[in-house]
């Protein structure tokens, strides 16, 4: 497998419900059906939903869920409501309306997504790791992450970032950026990202899919992909920031074999290891990323 179909294997997240694209429910359930059966279904990952949406989700879902055994049930990242209480009976009574031999079809939440801007906020989701259930914690940035990611760290959590949205301010700074994927490589924390990641590198784009939308520098999934492989791999925090701002599609050699920049190289074995510590992404659009990846010559 080529380096950056390693870099890509399950990467994104689908969350057509969310904006900029903002898709009714039934026809983001329709593009994730069908994303699963396409070509380019290796770089799929779950399907995000608020909690709050399940029933709408079941209403949208029937007859398009796999039934058979032989069929891997649709994978779904749900984000809390804040109340653990309802938001962790909401999730085991949906895993059993859609478990094994569900009349309905099989699904499962096996991801929960909830916020934290303090340490004691943090520890209120002491229960969801006890609980065996996959949680991704969103934190702030703007101010050293480290004490909000070792309690997530002490927890046996996971973070999630915020790497953009549909104004400007939503971007947070690659100084910001670089200082969170450092600590969480020193700190042992996997994590995720979720909004503005549409583009593979880094540059000036339209902020929402309306023809007279303002533009706005936004990240790159690989800026920030390939930057938490470089960290892990040793890379320091200031050519992380240097990294998070490159541009230049040339500025990277990417071969079958592994990825250049500068003087820092990753093999596939390096880039695969850090996917286990840099997760994914969700994006409003799965096409997007992929399309403009394939458009510069980086998939093969």
């Amino acid at each position: 497998m080529s380096a950056i179909r390693t870099l890509m294997m399950g990467l994104v997240d689908y969350a057509g419900l969310f904006p900029p694209a903002a898709l009714p429910m039934p026809e983001a359930v329709r593009h994730y059906a069908e994303y699963l059966k396409g070509p380019d279904v290796w770089a799929l990952g779950r399907f995000v939903l608020p909690i709050d949406r399940l029933g709408e989700f079941e209403a949208a879902a029937q007859g398009v869920l796999p039934r058979s055994a032989a069929e891997e049930p649709w994978s779904l990242s749900a984000l809390g409501t804040g109340d653990l209480e309802t938001d962790l009976a909401a999730v085991r009574s949906f895993n059993v309306r859609h478990g094994p031999g569900a009349m309905l079809g099989h699904a499962a939440i096996d991801v929960l997504e909830v916020k934290a801007t303090t340490v004691a906020e943090v520890k209120r989701y002491a229960i969801l790791g006890l609980a065996g259930i996959r949680t991704y914690v969103e934190i702030p940035i703007e101010a050293d992450p480290r004490p909000l990611l070792a309690a997530i760290a002490e927890l046996g959590l996971r973070v999630k970032v915020r790497t953009g949205g549909v104004v400007a301010s939503a971007m947070p700074p690659a100084e910001h950026l670089a200082r969170f994927i450092v600590a969480c490589s020193e700190l042992g924390v996997t994590f995720k990202a979720t909004a503005g990641l549409h583009h593979p590198l880094r540059g000036d784009y339209r902020l929402t899919y309306a023809p007279d939308s303002p533009k706005g520098t936004m990240h790159g999934f690989l800026n920030v992909f390939l930057c938490a492989a470089f960290v892990f791999a040793g890379m320091g925090e200031d050519d992380a920031i240097a990294f998070l701002q490159e541009k230049n599609p040339r500025a990277l050699k990417v071969s079958t074999r592994g990825i250049t920049w500068r003087q820092y190289h990753l093999n596939a074995d390096q880039i695969g290891a850090a996917r286990g510590g840099a997760v994914g992404f969700g994006s409003c659009s799965f096409r997007e990323p992929l399309d403009e990846l394939q458009a510069l010559g980086m998939l093969g």
